[in-house]
């Protein structure tokens, strides 16, 4: 037997929509599905960060690959988005939610900041999954795959708003799946620990201690997660996947 005969679906040739894919675990998803063959349309919220990201995911895909600049903290931003969707796809198989900023507690911003951290780690997750299941019926099925946060569990003192985020994610997830199920929608929850990604507001080779010392993941790690979930036969749903580092003290 071959990993092919457990792991029988493949994404190469279906339609992704990637959000928050220009850095850190999302740049990792998109480089891994662009190598498999899918065809992606994916955006980050700066920039400088557009240019690079395209010419190292364009150099390993064998499909097509749109990435853009949009804000999906609003309802602007997220027609944008679903507007490059039709142009460049013209149908969708597959939404990754990726898309956050960390964020610290309630005492230490305005309340304009956490209506910016919550449209983002949050709305924007219900606005896309909205957009993407509209499509995905019309076709008869599809995969949303939302990445969280083992802080949803953990809930460390440090990231109050940040925790509440992830929680919803969870929540969410849940009951979405029960409710998108009977349209052949599957949706998977990837809960992730500690990564080595600019979340991590320590310095580089900090931060890559830790990953030698089997305290930290690295971006691919999730990458691998996401592709185990969508590469499941289609009678398998992978509802809820976790990962820790090793030796994180979770």
């Amino acid at each position: 037997m071959e990993i092919k005969d457990y792991l029988p679906e493949t994404v190469k040739g279906k339609a992704v929509l990637l959000t928050g894919g220009t850095t850190g675990i999302g740049r990792a998803i998109a480089l891994l599905l662009a190598a498999q063959g899918a065809d992606i349309v994916f955006f980050g919220h700066e920039a400088y960060h557009l240019a690079d990201a395209l010419a190292d995911i364009k150099a390993v895909a064998k499909g097509k690959v749109f990435g853009f600049v949009a804000d999906c903290g609003t309802e602007a931003g997220i027609g944008t988005i679903f507007k490059h969707v039709d142009e460049q796809l013209g149908r969708l198989d597959i939404l990754v939610n990726n898309a956050a900023i960390g964020f610290g507690n309630v005492t230490d911003v305005s309340y304009a900041e956490l209506q910016d951290v919550l449209n983002i780690n949050l709305l924007s997750y219900l606005a896309c999954c909205a957009g993407a299941i509209e499509r995905m019926k019309k076709q008869g099925g599809g995969h949303i795959v939302n990445i969280g946060s083992l802080s949803a569990q953990v809930r460390e003192a440090t990231g109050s708003v940040y925790v509440a985020t992830k929680a919803g994610i969870r929540a969410y997830s849940e009951a979405l799946r029960k409710d998108v199920n009977k349209h052949g929608i599957k949706v998977s929850l990837i809960e992730p620990g500690a990564v080595d990604t600019d979340m991590q507001q320590q310095p580089a080779d900090e931060k890559l201690k830790k990953v030698e010392s089997l305290e930290m993941l690295e971006a691919t790690d999730v990458a691998v997660a996401v592709i185990y979930c969508l590469t499941q036969p289609k009678r398998c749903d992978v509802i809820e996947l976790k990962l820790r580092p090793h030796l994180q003290a979770i």
